[in-house]
């Protein structure tokens, strides 16, 4: 159960860097959507009732949002691109540091 959770976490950690990265690629409504169920935490039903439309609108909008979040990714590589930037950045700032310190 624990470990179900863990993956859930590290695949919200994944999906909110995609859409940062593409979400203006998507329809207005499913970066509502996304902000809603990334950005807020709500829950499928909580963002059907507000939205009017039925749970099983929003999770299809979900799993196609997720779709063309992943393909954006696996076309254009963005995300994988600016974490091995932000991960040089780290190691250059430990060099620098160790260099200062000395």
């Amino acid at each position: 159960m624990l470990y179900m959770k863990v993956m859930k976490v590290e695949e919200n950690i994944i999906l909110n860097k995609l859409f940062d990265a593409y979400g203006k690629l998507l329809s207005s409504g499913q970066q509502d959507i996304m902000s809603s169920y990334l950005g807020y935490d709500l829950t499928v039903s909580e963002i059907a009732e507000n939205l009017g439309v039925s749970r099983q609108a929003v999770m299809d909008s979900v799993s196609k949002a997720e779709k063309k979040l992943k393909l954006y990714e696996e076309k254009l590589g963005f995300v994988k691109k600016l974490e091995a930037i932000e991960q040089e950045n780290e190691m250059l700032r430990e060099k620098l540091s160790r260099k200062e310190e000395e």
